[in-house]
């Protein structure tokens, strides 16, 4: 058992007396914490909490050893910054495991030649798991994709990147200029995990369902192999891929909004921050939220309102 770890979630608990809010602000569902609760108590030999319909309470035990738990944390952070000092300053990102390697390069790169005595240490992570990795410590900043809730967090200028869609390059849409959502009718979607991107994934097929897309079943992974295939579809910003065929989707209906996060802010976080906006404008095309013009639509028979 990582105890560390486990002492985090009981602080968070110990403090909102509530499992549901403790879950919130850590990023997790209720029974995973509920359970590492449970798991940490059996460890300690004692019984933290007092549980009712109504409230939750600390026992004596749990009064005690919120103190020492208290301590403990502070004193690993430490140990980790003293580390990270030895080594030079150390800034840990997380980003979407799915964004083209070229924009993480150019993230990299465009953050040393302004901060050469900062080592950047990207880490691939989809945004609820960044969530928790913020809350806990194991990273300092991310690049997470909203609709984000999580109390306590705060985020950097909001971008937006526009979505065409891929398709096999044999796909009778590949010859057309711009596809209708409509138009995808019959075919299956490739989108990140539902897991992983929980509000990006649940706006984007209600979007699709909206204009009259409701794929027959939703595939869910980083990998472009099933669309490769021809076994389905999948949104991405404008990019060029062997054996794929990238077109625009009319009046630009999926966008996904993008920015920083962070729970304490530093330096480094606030340059990074900055930095990120501008590279991902260059490298990855987004732009400013709302400098997407609204387009209007024509309607398909069958599409809802």
């Amino acid at each position: 058992m990582d105890l560390v770890r486990h002492l985090r979630y009981f602080i968070a608990v110990a403090e909102e007396l509530h499992f549901g809010n403790a879950a919130i602000r850590l990023g997790m569902a209720q029974p995973p914490l509920s359970q590492r609760i449970k798991r940490l108590e059996e460890e300690l030999g004692t019984r933290l909490f007092d549980r009712s319909a109504r409230q939750v309470r600390l026992t004596e035990a749990g009064r005690l050893v919120l103190g020492e738990a208290r301590e403990i944390v502070a004193r690993v952070d430490r140990l980790h910054e003293l580390a990270r000092h030895g080594e030079g300053t150390v800034l840990k990102v997380g980003v979407p495991p799915d964004l083209a390697a070229a924009v993480i390069a150019a993230l990299v790169a465009d953050f040393r030649e302004t901060h050469p005595e900062v080592r950047l240490a990207p880490t691939e992570i989809w945004t609820a798991d960044q969530v928790t990795a913020l809350a806990e410590g194991v990273i300092d900043v991310g690049l997470v994709r909203h609709p984000v809730t999580a109390p306590g967090l705060r985020f950097g200028e909001p971008l937006v990147q526009v979505q065409g869609v891929l398709l096999a390059a044999g796909d009778p849409l590949a010859g057309v200029g711009e596809v209708h959502l409509a138009d995808l009718a019959g075919r299956e979607l490739l989108m990140p995990p539902k897991d992983g991107e929980p509000g990006m994934y649940a706006e984007t097929l209600s979007e699709c369902r909206r204009h009259g897309y409701v794929p027959p079943q939703v595939h869910q992974g980083a990998g472009l192999g099933l669309v490769l295939a021809g076994a389905a579809v999948a949104f991405a910003p404008k990019v060029e891929v062997p054996g794929l065929a990238w077109r625009p989707l009319l009046g630009s209906p999926i966008a996904y909004r993008v920015s920083t996060a962070w729970r304490v802010a530093t330096a480094p976080i606030d340059d990074f921050s900055a930095v990120a906006v501008r590279t991902l404008k260059e490298s990855a095309g987004m732009t400013d939220e709302g400098a997407v013009p609204a387009r209007r639509i024509s309607r398909r028979p069958g599409m809802l309102a």
